[in-house]
């Protein structure tokens, strides 16, 4: 999925809509004409006008060669992208990428950390995919994503105890309930979210200091051959998503006190036609065999 097509972003925008969308769509014909100093300038110059990127440039001049991919993707790119398209979100993602990630997810959770659990904390629960395949293995489910959209999306599918919008790893570091209470989970679960974040220590730890003694961590991830990656431990792969090294994903763990149940190689979706490898994840807080 793909922010090419520029289509507005709020009534309350802090900057020039008109100026950046000129600008960027310069940007986007000039790059398919083949003229890419031209479109880097372009580019460029949206940046000046929205330094929050919400069109993600900054991940299209990487992709282009130019500068450095940066520890994740820009948060309003993300709810950019997912507000946009909310409303066929389950189409696009399921039945033209054949994506079936939470599913995998349900069957590797029965087999290797079968629960029940009490408490489920859906990171980038989206419209609820997620939710709703492991409904059976969870009493009770919060879920968290940047897209205002997908969320209300995710509340009619009524399998969400709580639901907010909010950025993953800042709802993992900071959220409280309003009584002050620090809420932890037995199960946290993050599917398709590895792939917009490119750095995972963050994450992982936020998860470990929010798990209960013995809880458990499930994601998915993307990854390419270990040649890909030379010595980097993630990458902005041809997609313009992130893929992370298997043995980064594992060290990083390991350092958080994990211990990792299954790695398994899985196809998380199809990009043009040809499948996307990845890693399907189960790790324990605190478990040693």
């Amino acid at each position: 999925m793909d922010n090419d097509d520029y289509a507005g972003f709020s009534d309350n925008a802090s900057f020039d809509e008109e100026a950046l969308g000129e600008v960027y769509n310069r940007g986007l014909q000039l790059e398919n004409e083949g003229d890419l100093a031209g479109a880097i300038e372009a580019y460029r110059q949206a940046l000046e006008i929205d330094p929050a990127d919400h069109c993600g440039i900054t991940i299209r001049l990487v992709a282009m060669g130019k500068g450095e991919a940066p520890e994740k993707m820009p948060d309003a790119y993300v709810a950019t992208l997912f507000d946009q398209h909310a409303e066929d979100f389950d189409e696009i993602l399921v039945d033209r990428l054949g994506y079936c990630v939470p599913l995998l997810l349900s069957d590797a959770l029965k087999i290797h950390a079968p629960g029940p659990y009490a408490r489920g904390l859906d990171l980038g629960c989206g419209t609820g995919l997620s939710g709703v395949a492991l409904v059976d293995l969870c009493g009770a489910m919060t879920g968290v994503d940047l897209s205002e959209r997908m969320v209300e999306i995710a509340f009619d599918r009524e399998v969400y105890e709580d639901l907010y919008t909010g950025e993953v790893v800042d709802f993992l570091e900071e959220f409280e309930e309003e009584d002050d209470n620090r809420p932890t989970w037995d199960l946290i679960v993050a599917t398709d979210v590895f792939p917009y974040l490119g750095a995972i220590e963050a994450i992982v730890s936020g998860a470990a200091d929010r798990l209960n003694a013995g809880g458990v961590f499930a994601f998915s991830t993307e990854t390419l051959e270990d040649a890909a990656f030379a010595d980097q431990p993630y990458i902005l792969g041809p997609s313009r998503r992130y893929a992370q090294k298997a043995a980064y994903v594992r060290d990083t763990l390991t350092t958080h006190g994990f211990t990792v149940l299954t790695m398994e190689d899985i196809t998380v979706r199809a990009e043009k036609g040809e499948p996307v490898p990845g890693h399907l994840v189960i790790a324990r807080k605190g478990f040693k065999e």
